[in-house]
């Protein structure tokens, strides 16, 4: 680490998946040229301008101009063939000095080489530094980790916190707590941590967005093994994470959150956690944060005859491992994201398969999407200094502007209801064209797997030609009327069909709108805060609802992503967020902080109103993104820049300060 790179508290603290070493590069002139082909171009120039410290080798005429993502993503950022050409010679000089110099390490880089790095990445989008300075290891102003600690502000006062769930978005919020040292307490439902990724089990269960955008900023993985991670990568990543951290032993598991109450003379939460066996205990904390997630609500559809089924039922999120499918009669209701995965996963190996679909589902092709990691990155990954590093940054710079531009609604377009403006459409006529020819000699099929809505207004699955192929199979059936009941032997669809199964999954996704579900939270005058909602949850930043002093969410309303950005960002910067309340709270001697109601309703009133003007804002649009007072509460309909600005920092005039 170069002198001049020294980055205080923070290079010690956020690095839990740092390397240390690289091997050299030995390879010929020849093998280099090899490994440049197959290169992702800008990751790999970024990653060798900060290993050899040459960032005059980014010249402008390599900058990759960030062509919009339509169906596919760009080759190397939309480079041109001549940059590309260009850009393979300058990176076969760069990896000739690093095996002629022996270069195997890099420090932290200086102010200059970093902004000079990123303007390159990101032609010229200053307003992105902010944020990507936040994920890179190598920036020396990285932020994220606190550069304060709770004793020093604190003035020995007590003050704890309560933090519940250990899912993605709990241990991103404990790290960070843990960090400023602030005394806190983890509770987890379940008897392991890691949330949604322990729950969901079910055969082929795995990531839906790149391996690389789905990590930390604090804890960056270089040797994922799958583009797009497995299940129990995810897994094992998470456990890492939280023991690396030191968080898993200080986790409460078996302990679930039913009652939250503002004691407002003491100005204290009183809670109460229910274990497994029943029992009770109540204890009292400073604050609370709920890291509970959205998708953690199985939604099972109420059918006529349900309870009269003699065979195996499950929900996806609780798939029995010990239930063998294999030659057995099974059913798959739904055709969403869990369903995509589980179809193709266990087609072959049962007897017979029917597949029971509402609406169709739109799928953006994805060749690599059960890809290992190619044998050139691991290859980068060993030897260019932080390579995955700058790859991960280069996957998220790509997802900023993401696919916006693809699901806008055009006012007064005459082709809705099937698309939403001229570009939703040529997006439309290509996924129709792909569909066509994967269902080719199957025109009953093709007909019922084209949607009849915009590309976007719903989940977009990843398309590696494995959905068509499950469907097409000589044992699977389609079943598109509606389920009219279940029998002791199967399900019966509304045009008198009966289907004969052993085994039913509900593929039909969860409640996500329920935010809080199974928790009684009482805030200020003794309000409930699902009376206070009323099926319409709202909270500033996704973060705070007034009312209920010293109480976050992370993951909260709004956050979600679905054409752009990173979830994990989304998160980590939730959980800054309520750490910096806390700091501002003891740093002015109050005991709670509660947001005024305008603020919220400015929020909300932004975030609805771009919202409207996409996809799954349209009138005629039903997703689960919409609540059931009809509004957008799970999306955010910007990029990760906007989330970056309105989390930077805790504006006082948009808080009341209680003594």
């Amino acid at each position: 680490m170069s002198a001049a790179g020294v980055r205080s508290v923070q290079a010690a603290a956020d690095d839990l998946f740092w390397q240390d070493t690289y091997e050299p590069v030995i390879e010929s002139d020849e093998e280099l040229l090899r490994i440049v082909e197959g290169a992702d171009l800008p990751a790999l120039l970024a990653a060798l301008a900060a290993a050899t410290g040459d960032t005059t080798i980014l010249t402008p005429n390599l900058r990759p101009p960030l062509v919009p993502v339509d169906t596919v993503n760009h080759p190397h950022g939309g480079m041109t063939p001549d940059q590309q050409e260009r850009g393979r010679r300058t990176a076969l000089s760069a990896l000739r000095r690093l095996r002629d110099e022996e270069i195997t390490s890099v420090g932290i880089l200086s102010a200059d080489d970093t902004n000079t790095i990123l303007e390159f990445l990101c032609n010229g989008h200053s307003e992105w530094t902010g944020m990507l300075q936040h994920e890179l290891d190598l920036a020396p102003n990285k932020g994220g980790a606190p550069q304060w600690r709770f004793e020093d502000i604190a003035d020995g006062r007590d003050f704890s916190v309560l933090i519940v769930g250990s899912g993605v978005a709990g241990i991103a919020a404990a790290h960070r707590f843990s960090q400023a040292g602030v005394p806190l307490t983890i509770i987890e439902a379940g008897d392991r941590l890691g949330g949604t990724w322990q729950k969901n089990r079910y055969p082929g269960v795995r990531l839906d967005t790149p391996t690389f955008g789905y990590s930390y900023s604090f804890a960056q993985r270089a040797d994922w093994p799958h583009q797009f991670a497995q299940g129990c990568e995810i897994r094992e990543y998470l456990e890492t994470v939280a023991r690396r951290a030191g968080l898993d032993e200080s986790i409460e598991f078996g302990s679930r959150l039913v009652r939250a109450e503002w004691i407002e003379s003491a100005r204290v939460w009183r809670v109460t956690t229910r274990s497994g066996d029943g029992g009770e205990k109540t204890r009292e904390f400073n604050a609370v944060i709920s890291a509970c997630g959205q998708l953690d609500i199985p939604n099972i559809p109420d059918f006529p005859g349900q309870d009269s089924f003699t065979g195996i039922a499950m929900h996806s999120q609780d798939w029995d491992e010990s239930v063998d499918w294999r030659g057995k009669r099974v059913a798959v209701i739904g055709t969403g994201a869990s369903a995509y995965q589980i179809v193709p996963a266990v087609c072959d190996d049962v007897d017979s398969l029917v597949v029971f679909q509402r609406s169709a589902p739109w799928m953006l092709p994805a060749p690599n999407y059960h890809d290992g990691m190619s044998e050139t990155f691991s290859w980068l990954a060993r030897k260019v200094p932080h390579y995955a590093q700058w790859f991960r940054l280069w996957v998220l710079i790509l997802g900023i502007p993401g696919r916006f531009h693809t699901v806008r609604a055009e006012s007064g377009w005459e082709g809705a209801p099937l698309s939403v403006s001229r570009k939703n459409q040529e997006v439309r006529e290509e996924l129709t064209r792909i569909l066509t020819e994967q269902f080719a000699g199957y025109p009953e099929l093709l007909k019922h797997a084209i949607p009849v809505y915009p590309p976007g207004a719903k989940r977009m699955l990843r398309d590696n030609g494995v959905w068509a192929k499950a469907l097409t199979s000589a044992h699977t059936t389609l079943a598109t009327s509606p389920i009219r009941e279940l029998t002791p032997n199967g399900i019966v669809t509304e045009d008198g069909t009966e289907h004969a199964v052993d085994i039913i999954v509900y593929a039909t996704g969860f409640r996500p709108s329920e935010y809080l579900e199974g928790m009684e939270i009482l805030g200020r005058g003794g309000h409930e805060i699902h009376d206070v909602w009323e099926g319409d949850a709202r909270a500033y930043n996704g973060v705070t609802v007034p009312g209920f002093p010293n109480f976050f969410m992370v993951y909260g309303p709004n956050v979600g992503g679905v054409v752009a950005g990173s979830l994990h960002f989304m998160l980590e910067r939730a959980g800054e967020y309520a750490l910096k309340a806390v700091r501002e709270l003891l740093e002015r001697r109050a005991s709670a902080l509660d947001v005024k109601q305008a603020a919220l309703e400015r929020f909300t009133a932004w975030v609805d109103s771009e919202n409207r003007q996409m996809a799954w804002g349209q009138p005629y649009v039903r997703t689960w993104y919409q609540n059931s007072a009809g509004r957008v509460s799970q999306i955010w309909p910007f990029t990760n820049i906007e989330y970056w600005d309105a989390t930077e920092s805790i504006d006082p005039e948009d808080y009341e300060f209680l003594a």
